[in-house]
């Protein structure tokens, strides 16, 4: 059965904390997969887009100002800054109507449409993060396919645009599931941290 996009973003907001207990307090300056990113970096642009998000569904009018350096709008604890808006955003993905629409700086979409890609982004994150530390992560296969048909409908230039998915790196064959996403996404999922 198919998974719709509240769960898939509660169960990714589960996803990206784990993935932010597992960096230590010395190592948000790590380099991450993300190309120019640190580990902290990760983590502001996940919680900027958290928080807006959180905003949006609460009725408010939100800005968007995420910083070139994203982890520049972190305030003191990486952890407790993130535990912050993580818990704010369960509170209002709660009993959300999915086909409710909204206003977005795309224009009007449902909760559904504006959910699906940061929900995806929780995961793929994740997985950017616990690789800055040298760990890794699965992503769960009904996410993935949640992913794959989220981006079917979208031109190749757009997927591959600025912003969105670098160009595909190619797998030896035996991939799992999450190494085979993560490098449709642009990644390279045998990357780990500079020595």
């Amino acid at each position: 059965m198919a998974i719709d996009a509240d769960e898939v973003y509660i169960r990714g907001l589960h996803f990206f904390t784990d993935a932010v207990e597992a960096v230590g307090p010395g190592q948000w300056q790590n380099p991450s997969p993300c190309e120019g990113w640190r580990a902290l970096d990760v983590l502001g642009h996940v919680g900027g887009v958290v928080r807006f998000g959180t905003a949006l569904l609460g009725g408010k009018e939100p800005g968007w100002s995420i910083p070139d350096r994203p982890g520049d709008i972190v305030e003191g604890d990486p952890h407790a800054w993130w535990a912050g808006l993580a818990g704010p955003a369960r509170g209002a993905i709660d009993g959300v109507d999915l086909d409710a629409v909204m206003d977005s700086p795309r224009g009007p979409r449902s909760v559904r449409e504006g959910l699906s890609f940061p929900a995806v982004d929780l995961f793929v994150h994740g997985w950017d993060l616990v690789h800055s530390v040298g760990r890794d992560a699965e992503i769960p296969a009904d996410v993935a396919a949640f992913s794959y048909k989220l981006a079917e409908p979208m031109p190749e230039e757009v997927l591959r645009g600025p912003g969105v998915f670098g160009p595909e790196v190619r797998v030896p064959g035996g991939a799992t599931v999450t190494q085979k996403l993560v490098a449709w996404m642009g990644r390279d999922p045998a990357w780990v941290p500079p020595a």
